[in-house]
C-alpha cells in the first residue's frame, strides 16, 4: 500500500532512509546546515527511548542534573587529548551582547570538562563517593557530512559522568552501564541485537583509557555505534584536581567514567527494522501500540471503535482512534509508514458479521477477529511481534557475519556485513589499512564473545564493518 511512496531499501537504502523519515513524519532538515527539526511523532519515539533509558540509569544509582551549554574555552584546553579529539567539531562563540568576549566559550560538544570542574568542588572525602550524575541535554558538533538522526550538528542525548574511589569500582560501573542499561534497553525494548565490545586505541574516546561500545547491524549490513561507555581513568581528575581523603587520611585522585546514547538511536530503529512500507516499531517502544481505524461511521461502527480504544487502554495497551475525515487507504498507509504494531479496522460491513479486521504490521498479515475477543488478543500479539522483530534482526546479523583470514579479506567481505578477524592477524597496522578502504574495527571481543579488559589481551577477535 505504502510501497509506491518509498524508494526500495534493497535498491537505494540511503534514499529509502530519507523517504521513511519524511513520509512517516519523523523529522525535517533545519534551516542551518546539519540541524534537524524533530516532528511530534519522531519526538514521541525519542521520549519513549528517553524514559526507558532514564529508568535504567536511575536503577544503576545515577541522578539527573543539568550543566551549562556554554563552556569556557580554557576548560577544554586543560585536557590536551580531549580538546584535540574534538577541535574539528567545535562551535566557538567569540562575541555576545554586541561585544567581544574576554574569553571565547565553546558550545557544549560533551560535558566532561565543565562537569569535572564542579566535581572538584563537590568531592572531598571517600564518603562523597561514588558520585553518579547524568544529564539529558543537547550538544553541538560541527558535522561535515550530516544525515538526519545519524550525524547532525546539534543532537539530543544523555551523558553520564561518575567519580569513584578505585579503578575497580569505576571499571565495574563502566560495564554495568554498558550491559545493564544500554545492551538491555536495546535488546529488550528496541529489539535490536547489539554486540558489546572494547574499542581499539584508534577508536577510543579522547581522554579515556578504555572505551566500550554496543554495535548493531543495520538492514544494509553496515554497522551503527548505538552507545558507548568510557573508562576515563584519572586523566580528568588530575587535570581538574578532583581528589578525596580516603579512609586512612591519604588524599587521592578519583577514578572516572562517562557514557552516552543519543537520538542516533532513532536512526538505528529505522534502519534495523524498517521495510519497503516504512517504519516498524517494536511494541515495547511504540508510542501507539494499536490504532483503531474507523472505516465509516455507520451502523454503530463509531461506537464500537471508541469502545475498543477504551477497552484496549484499560488492558494497558497504548491505543489511538483514527476517525479522520480522509480516505481509508490514505489513513492505513499513514499508519503503516509510522510502523504502529497493530491496526484494528472497524467498518459496518465486518460488524454485520460480528468481526473486525486485525492487521499485524511486522508481517502485513490480516485476519478477521470477533469483536468480543479482539481486545484480549492484543497484549499477547504485541509480545509476539516484539520477539519476532528481535529474532528477525538477530537472524539477519548472524547470516551476514563471516570470518576472514586477514585485513585484505576483511575489506572484501565487509561489503556484505560484519567480519570477524583475529586481532593478532590485524593489529593497528591492519586496522589503518582497512580504514583507508572504508572498513573500521567496530570493537574487540574475546573469542567467546565476552568483554576484554584491555586492548593488548591475547586471543581477541576484531569485529569489522563498514559503518555509519
Amino acid at each position: 500500500m505504502a510501497k509506491s511512496v518509498l524508494a526500495s531499501p534493497t535498491e537505494d537504502f540511503p534514499r529509502w532512509y530519507q523517504d521513511v523519515i519524511a513520509k512517516a513524519e519523523l523529522a525535517d532538515n533545519g534551516p542551518v546546515r546539519g540541524t534537524m527539526v524533530i516532528r511530534p511523532y519522531g519526538y514521541s519515539l525519542w521520549e519513549r527511548m528517553q524514559a526507558e533509558v532514564d529508568r535504567r540509569i536511575k536503577d544503576a544509582g545515577a541522578e539527573n542534573a543539568y550543566f551549562p551549554l556554554f563552556i569556557p574555552e580554557s576548560f577544554l584546553a586543560k585536557e590536551a587529548e580531549h580538546v584535540e579529539g574534538f577541535s574539528p567539531e567545535l562551535a566557538v562563540v567569540t562575541h555576545g551582547g554586541g561585544k567581544e568576549l574576554d574569553e571565547p566559550v565553546v558550545v557544549r560538544p560533551t560535558s566532561e570538562t565543565i562537569i569535572n570542574a564542579f566535581f572538584s568542588k563537590w568531592v572531598d572525602s571517600y564518603r562523597d563517593l561514588p558520585l553518579l550524575v547524568n544529564q539529558w541535554a543537547n550538544v553541538v558538533r560541527w558535522e561535515m557530512r550530516p544525515r538526519v538522526f545519524l550525524r547532525t550538528t546539534e543532537f539530543l542525548w544523555q551523558e553520564g559522568h561518575t567519580a569513584h574511589a578505585t579503578r575497580v569500582d569505576a571499571k565495574a560501573y563502566t560495564l554495568q552501564i554498558l550491559r545493564d542499561v544500554y545492551e538491555d534497553f536495546m535488546t529488550e525494548v528496541l529489539a535490536i541485537p547489539v554486540l558489546p565490545g572494547l574499542k581499539t586505541a584508534a577508536e577510543r574516546f579522547p581522554g579515556a583509557i578504555n572505551s566500550y561500545t554496543v554495535e548493531a547491524m543495520m538492514g544494509d549490513g553496515k554497522a551503527l555505534q548505538m552507545g558507548t561507555s568510557h573508562e576515563l581513568g584519572q586523566n580528568f581528575s588530575q587535570m581538574f584536581d578532583i581528589t578525596f581523603l580516603d579512609d586512612t587520611g591519604e588524599r587521592r585522585h578519583v577514578w572516572q567514567t562517562s557514557w552516552g546514547v543519543s537520538t542516533r538511536m532513532v536512526g538505528g530503529l529505522i534502519m534495523a527494522h524498517g521495510d519497503e512500507r516504512g517504519l516498524r516499531v517494536p511494541p515495547r517502544l511504540a508510542p501507539i501500540q494499536a490504532v483503531v481505524l474507523l472505516i465509516r461511521d455507520e451502523d454503530g461502527a463509531g461506537d464500537v471503535a471508541r469502545a475498543l480504544v477504551a477497552d484496549l487502554e484499560a488492558a494497558g495497551v497504548r491505543a489511538r482512534l483514527d476517525d479522520r475525515d480522509t480516505s481509508f487507504g490514505r489513513r492505513a498507509t499513514d499508519w503503516e509508514l509510522k510502523g504502529v504494531p497493530v491496526r484494528i479496522e472497524v467498518g459496518p460491513r465486518d460488524l454485520a458479521s460480528g468481526e473486525v479486521t486485525l492487521v499485524r504490521r511486522d508481517r502485513a498479515e490480516k485476519s478477521q477477529v470477533g469483536t468480543e475477543g479482539v481486545v484480549a488478543m492484543v497484549p499477547g500479539l504485541l509480545e509476539e511481534i516484539q520477539a519476532a522483530l528481535l529474532n528477525e534482526a538477530l537472524t539477519r546479523r548472524d547470516a551476514a557475519t563471516v570470518d576472514a583470514a586477514g585485513p585484505a579479506d576483511a575489506v572484501d567481505a565487509a561489503a556484505e556485513g560484519f567480519v570477524r578477524i583475529g586481532w593478532s592477524q590485524c593489529g593497528p597496522e591492519g586496522e589503518a589499512a582497512m580504514a583507508a578502504e572504508g572498513v573500521t574495527v567496530r570493537c574487540l571481543q574475546r573469542a567467546d564473545g565476552s568483554l576484554p579488559d584491555e586492548v593488548d589481551e591475547e586471543g581477541l577477535v576484531a569485529i569489522c564493518a563498514r559503518a555509519y
